[in-house]
């Protein structure tokens, strides 16, 4: 088949679900969009051993798309999706997979192949437009309302027309039955790391020693600080080791949410808190194996809609996860039914600094939760395995 694999947020394991694709023969397109600001990419470009039907393409805009500049960004997303359908156009592909992509730009997408009979099947990732709702009613109340509602229903009519939907979560099924569709178009297939690319690294490496992290105690942030994230609990976490000289947070992050937290930290005088840029994907393996605990952070009304990416990553570092995220959520009941970690309600600040203080006590705690963490991955994330189930999907 000619494949186009679309991920807009150019995330590590969908490139690599490509790469599988192409080594079985099939020719591959895997298009992103390389005018995201402060996102860390997978490997986006050609490697040595890559098959010749494999490609990629950086689909840019003519400037950096502004995330918190409403109407400025409704515009660069269907200019985003105009060029997208351009590559769709030049490809030719049998099969489209797309997910991670605003819905604006995901409709014009889906038009352009059902004008030029190209089966759509849509990588579901996140339920954007309960998202657009939650997070514009906040912002704009009257007006938020009516426009969130709009890209509800907008969302629920792209996933009718599409051919074949993929949920990351089976959480998604009782939501999409109520919008009409029906069970034979509907698939599970759950979200993944690229293991192969997250070897175990030692906790004393390179990159620890030059951000100062190699000896005491390092709880580590890794990911996007965004809408769906309470920062606060981060720097809940800095002041309480705040006179623990051996303990300390790193965040390696960008945007707003990294800037808030250097104005807290300044602020506070946190000195044990470090906040870095993202890293290069292939230094990631270092960054991880830094730490002593792994955190990841989601909001209580994130509950079902969102599953943090970052968590799958963590568990190949064969580290323990702190996870303030509800517990409905599957990245909580991966590390909670795994005991790969410990999970605490986002609401309970608390809770989750008790919950980081046990960890960063008992070290043979963190090291059978670690072994765990890791097992897990290496049973679950075998991308010869996932790459089958996309095929059955991408065939039917």
């Amino acid at each position: 088949m000619r494949i186009l694999v679309h991920d807009y947020a150019g995330h590590p394991f969908q490139v690599q679900l490509s790469r599988a694709l192409a080594r079985r023969g099939h020719a591959v397109l895997h298009a992103y969009c390389g005018s995201l600001p402060n996102t860390a990419h997978g490997a986006m470009r050609r490697l040595p051993g890559d098959p010749p039907t494999f490609e990629i393409t950086g689909v840019r805009l003519r400037e950096t798309l502004d995330k918190y500049a409403y109407v400025k960004r409704w515009r660069q997303e269907n200019e985003y999706g105009r060029r997208i359908v351009a590559v769709t156009e030049r490809f030719r592909p049998d099969v489209v997979l797309s997910g991670n992509t605003p819905l604006d730009a995901q409709r014009r997408l889906l038009d352009a192949c059902r004008a030029r009979d190209i089966r759509f099947v849509f990588w579901l990732q996140d339920l954007l437009g309960v998202a657009t709702h939650r997070v514009l009613r906040k912002k704009v109340p009257v007006v938020g309302e009516v426009v969130g509602r709009f890209y509800v229903r907008r969302e629920r009519a792209l996933l009718r027309r599409s051919d074949a939907v993929v949920m990351i979560t089976g959480d998604f099924r009782p939501i999409l039955r109520r919008a009409g569709l029906p069970d034979d178009r509907l698939h599970v297939i759950e979200n993944w790391a690229p293991l192969d690319e997250m070897p175990l690294r030692a906790r004393d490496n390179d990159w620890a020693r030059a951000h100062d992290l190699a000896g005491g105690r390092v709880l580590l942030y890794s990911g996007n600080l965004g809408m769906k994230h309470n920062p606060e609990l981060l720097v809940r976490l800095a002041r309480r080791f705040r006179d623990e000289p051996d303990v300390r947070l790193a965040v390696v992050s960008e945007g707003l949410g990294a800037e808030w937290l250097r104005e807290r930290k300044a602020e506070g005088g946190l000195d044990n808190l470090r906040i870095l840029g993202f890293q290069p994907f292939e230094r990631f393996p270092d960054v991880l194996a830094s730490a002593d605990v792994l955190v990841a952070l989601l909001e209580p009304d994130a509950g079902v809609f969102s599953v943090p990416s970052k968590v799958l990553s963590y568990l190949c570092a064969a580290r323990p996860v702190l996870l303030a995220v509800p517990p409905e959520n599957l990245a909580a009941r991966i590390v909670t039914g795994q005991e790969a970690g410990l999970v605490t309600p986002p609401d309970d600040a608390g809770g989750f600094v008790a919950a980081a203080e046990t960890l960063l006590a008992d070290a043979a705690l963190r090291q059978r939760l670690g072994r765990n963490a890791r097992a897990y991955a290496e049973r679950t994330f075998a991308i010869e395995r996932i790459a089958d189930a996309f095929e059955r999907v991408l065939r039917g």
